[in-house]
C-alpha cells in the first residue's frame, strides 16, 4: 500500500551539488521514519540519513555530515537529501526507505536513482 519513486539523480563533477527527492504515496502511518540508503554494484548497502516524519529529528552517516541534508515536505508527502561538495565516493545508487518509528528495519523501498561524481 505504500510507494517510494526516488528522482533527481544525475552526473555531477566533484564539488557539485544534487538534490534527490522520494514521493510517498499510500498508506499513511501515525510515525514512522524515512531514510536514504545507497549502494554501489559489487558493495553492501550503506546507511546514509534519516529523519522522524513527526519531529524532523536526523540523523547522518559519518562520511556525509557536514555535506548532505536530509528534510520533508509533508503537505507533498516527500522526503528531499541535499548533497553538496559530492566526493567520487558519493556514486552509487540511491534509495528512500520507511519504517515505523518502532521497527528497526525498513520495509517499503523506492527503485533507486543514480548518482555519479566525476573527478
Amino acid at each position: 500500500q505504500v510507494q517510494l519513486v526516488e528522482s533527481g539523480g544525475g552526473l555531477v563533477q566533484a564539488g557539485g551539488s544534487l538534490r534527490l527527492s522520494c514521493a510517498a504515496s499510500g498508506r499513511a502511518f501515525s510515525s514512522y521514519v524515512m531514510g536514504w540508503f545507497r549502494q554501489t554494484p559489487g558493495k553492501e548497502r550503506e546507511f546514509v540519513a534519516r529523519v522522524t516524519w513527526s519531529g524532523g529529528n536526523t540523523y547522518y552517516a559519518e562520511s556525509v555530515k557536514g555535506r548532505f541534508t536530509i528534510s520533508r515536505d509533508s503537505a507533498k508527502n516527500t522526503v528531499y537529501l541535499q548533497m553538496n561538495s559530492l566526493k567520487p565516493e558519493d556514486t552509487a545508487v540511491y534509495y528512500c526507505a520507511v519504517r515505523i518509528t518502532t521497527m528497526s528495519e525498513y520495509k517499503y523501498w523506492g527503485q533507486g536513482t543514480q548518482v555519479t561524481v566525476s573527478s
